[in-house]
């Protein structure tokens, strides 16, 4: 899975430009024996040759031709970043409850039966959920103000705060199809994101609520609580066995809260991020995928490719 000697790293984006563009860059003209493109598909035959080595995967928790098709490429050989096979069953909430098991401390938070269900059904086929539900006690438990989400890994998707059963309601008769977690608001304006690469690089940003991006490190934070995020960002990319993931805590008072165990396709550009922030985060994602494309680990799914 070569292309006139060098090894093929391809991008599956969406929008997104300033990180793919920076890193294929990177690539290109910093690694003699790599070379890098996005991705090109039109309809996947069954038994066509995948020609990359890395795939760099932005894109397919959104669009599921693109996740049958990363899938198809890790079964001919080719290395996925991230894993798609993990991908696709990780969830905020799942990784709420694992998080717990570890020992670190989350927020409350309670995953909903779905308003609306995408195949046919007959009322037969809810005989195990009770109802009506008890949307008080659910208020009770969590709290209020709360945070009613997606409960899908990756970015921010219908992300709304509730303050009562009311605003719960109203927000769930419009979630559709989508399964959806409530969760306790952690009051603070201390967010710190870790950023995880190749499961050992770190970039621990403050994340400024009141500008919505990324600030300097102010030098005010413990030293101490510093290690603890970082140490734990790095134990959760491990133990999902993310080559990229971003972590999110909050710090109220002394207290630590992990809200976001994992994020495997986090938002990386110059609008977002402080300009050294956004050049660590690119040179590393680079440094990985050469190194991938050199030696690749073992997937889920590994079939040596046939020349």
């Amino acid at each position: 899975m070569s292309r006139d000697g060098k090894k093929l790293v391809g991008f599956i984006i969406g929008r997104e430009k300033d990180m793919p563009d920076t890193v294929m860059r990177i690539l290109n003209e910093e690694y003699e024996g790599i070379q890098a493109e996005m991705v090109k598909l039109g309809g996947t035959f069954i038994d066509e040759q995948v020609p990359y080595d890395v795939i760099i995967d932005r894109m397919s928790h959104e669009i599921p031709y693109y996740h049958a098709y990363v899938k198809f490429a890790a079964l001919s050989g080719c290395y996925i970043i991230n894993d798609p096979f993990v991908w696709a069953n990780d969830t905020k909430f799942f990784g709420g409850a694992l998080m717990r098991k570890l020992g670190i401390r989350m927020p409350r938070t309670v995953v909903l039966p779905n308003k609306d269900i995408a195949t046919d059904t007959v009322p037969d086929s809810f005989r195990n959920l009770s109802y009506p539900m008890d949307w008080q006690a659910i208020i009770d438990y969590i709290g209020s103000p709360a945070i009613f989400k997606d409960v899908r890994s990756g970015g921010r998707r219908f992300a709304h705060r509730v303050a009562n059963v009311e605003e719960l309601i109203q927000r769930y008769d419009e979630s559709g199809t989508r399964t959806m977690i409530l969760q306790q608001v952690i009051e603070s304006d201390r967010q710190y994101h870790c950023m995880v690469i190749g499961g050992e690089k770190t970039l621990l940003m403050p994340y400024s609520m009141e500008s919505a991006r990324y600030v300097a490190d102010d030098g005010h934070l413990d030293e101490g609580l510093a290690r603890q995020m970082t140490e734990t960002a790095v134990q959760v990319a491990d133990v999902y066995g993310y080559d990229i993931n971003l972590t999110e805590f909050v710090l109220q008072g002394e207290e630590l809260y992990l809200i976001n165990a994992t994020n495997p396709s986090p938002l990386v550009n110059r609008d977002l991020m402080i300009e050294p922030q956004f050049d660590w985060i690119c040179a590393e994602i680079a440094a990985l995928a050469a190194r991938r494309a050199e030696h690749p680990p073992t997937m889920k799914f590994p079939v040596k490719h046939q020349n």
